[in-house]
């Protein structure tokens, strides 16, 4: 059986959210047996909550939608790398061993800051430096992904490393969960909905082994 890596946090009433905003809510509207014969409900939520897409739309008011986005840059071979609490910005020279300069730099990679995620709100949470992107830009990378609840700190006002992501083009995935994942090249499939007028999506973030790689752990 092919191994998967669930990289996406549970979302539920518990779930974590940015201060503000709308957390997951389910409500009934039917019950199997005396309201009819299924079970319906409604959702209400941010669609930051869990593991999701930012939209240029959320940083630029002339941006694309989620429902907009291509989906290339959401499935394809990525690195994951380790940065395990080098907060608040992750620097190049956190990253810089994961990414030999005699290596082709995948177009996705994904960046593990916490050692195990919180389930709850953290305010010190570890964003990725604005020069940090602008040096993966140039390397070819199309698709950042980050552990956190965002690539900028969360008390950060100027929104950087967002930014920096609109004037390169690039897209980026937000709150995964990579506590179980060890440091190396993999498979990403993490589609967006087609959310024709919303800032960000959800996605169910899943990782398969990339042929030919060996996962790398990560000291300590």
């Amino acid at each position: 059986m092919l191994r998967l890596w669930d990289i996406s946090p549970p979302v539920e009433a518990a779930s974590p959210v940015y201060p503000g905003d709308a957390p997951y809510r389910r409500e009934w509207q039917a019950r199997l047996g005396a309201d009819g014969a299924v079970n319906l409900s409604q959702i209400r939520l941010s669609p930051h909550v869990g593991a999701h897409a930012d939209a240029p739309l959320h940083y630029d008011a002339a941006g694309q939608s989620a429902g907009q986005m291509a989906l290339e840059p959401f499935i394809g071979h990525c690195r994951v790398i380790h940065a395990i609490g080098c907060g608040p910005r992750v620097q190049w020279r956190d990253i810089a061993p994961a990414l030999p300069a005699d290596q082709t730099v995948p177009a996705r990679l994904l960046i593990r800051t916490y050692r195990r995620q919180p389930r709850q709100w953290d305010p010190d949470l570890a964003g990725l430096a604005s020069e940090l992107i602008e040096r993966l830009a140039g390397l070819g990378v199309r698709l950042i992904g980050i552990d956190s609840a965002s690539v900028d700190p969360a008390d950060s006002v100027a929104l950087e490393s967002h930014q920096a992501l609109r004037r390169h083009d690039l897209r980026v995935l937000e709150n995964l969960c990579l506590d179980a994942v060890d440091a190396g090249d993999y498979e990403l499939i993490a589609l967006p909905l087609k959310l024709m007028d919303c800032e960000a999506s959800p996605v169910r973030a899943v990782l398969r082994p990339w042929p030919g790689q060996v996962t790398r752990s990560a000291a300590g």
